[in-house]
């Protein structure tokens, strides 16, 4: 009590004016309409930035909840539209399966922990193992395309072969305006660049066509998409189309993945095999 007594007693001039000072104030914005909607729109703009940071704080912490629900949807979208034979893509022939509902491919999603682009053969690994079903020679799609090819698994993580690698991968492919396919390797020059071969050059081309996956292994959903066409001219080694094509996915940029589960893959390998049997035995 004694150090408020010795502080008014010293300052107390010094006190009384900011006091009167705060009273003027008071009968200013009080009195005045101008001054009361400075302070009207000071106090708004103030709520607002509050409000926004507020926001913006809400926003990223349901960021992981909003990534989890869109990974779900594309996990139903794709097996909407590749997940059963039979449905519709322009210039491909479909048989529908009526077993199992028609069902043929299922989607495992998973995240790359590790990805390189640089080297004459690429690799990426992906948080998702045999815990998951994930299992050597299963595809590996991206958002935006194709990516690779699983080689090898754990419990809980995956090798994939990127189709960034030259002697390693090849993809069947087709132009999806006329159905054409060939087959799609990797030269090891840019990353943002495949080759297409096999094509016929009498097949029409145009820059832009767009390049899909054509189905006929049982990796890839018939129809996924690739890239498009860059540029082409006839190889004078084949005769046929050289086809430059520049991929949809940006493989230096992975993020997200699908692995593709075939759930006739066993049942395909089997007939297979009794080709494999059968040529042996005309040998």
């Amino acid at each position: 009590m004694g150090f408020l007594l010795r502080l008014f007693s010293k300052n107390g001039l010094f006190i009384f004016f900011i006091f009167l000072q705060l009273i003027g104030l008071v009968l200013i914005f009080s009195r005045n309409s101008m001054q009361q909607s400075w302070i009207a729109g000071q106090t708004a703009a103030f709520n607002s930035r509050v409000s926004g940071y507020i926001d913006e704080g809400t926003s990223y912490l349901k960021l992981k909840q909003i990534n989890e629900q869109l990974v779900a949807q594309n996990k139903a979208l794709m097996t909407q539209v590749y997940g059963k034979d039979g449905s519709e893509i322009p210039q491909f022939r479909r048989v529908h399966d009526t077993i199992g509902g028609g069902q043929i491919y299922s989607f495992v999603d998973g995240e790359i922990v590790f990805n390189s682009i640089n080297r004459k053969d690429n690799y990426f690994t992906i948080n998702r193992g045999k815990r998951d079903g994930v299992l050597p020679k299963m595809g590996v799609m991206a958002p935006q395309g194709i990516a690779g090819i699983v080689i090898n698994s754990t419990d809980s993580y995956a090798l994939v072969q990127s189709v960034l690698s030259v002697n390693k991968i090849k993809i069947n492919a087709a132009q999806k305006k006329t159905g054409y396919f060939g087959t799609l390797t990797w030269r090891g020059n840019d990353s943002r660049i495949m080759h297409l071969s096999d094509i016929p050059k009498y097949v029409p081309l145009q820059i832009g066509d767009t390049i899909i996956t054509d189905g006929k292994s049982a990796i890839f959903p018939q129809g996924v998409m690739i890239g498009k066409i860059a540029g082409y001219e006839v190889d004078s080694k084949t005769g046929f189309w050289d086809i430059s094509v520049e991929l949809s996915e940006k493989m230096g940029n992975l993020r997200k993945v699908y692995v593709v589960k075939n759930l006739k893959k066993a049942e395909v390998q089997k007939i297979q095999d009794t080709l494999q049997a059968t040529i042996k035995r005309e040998k």
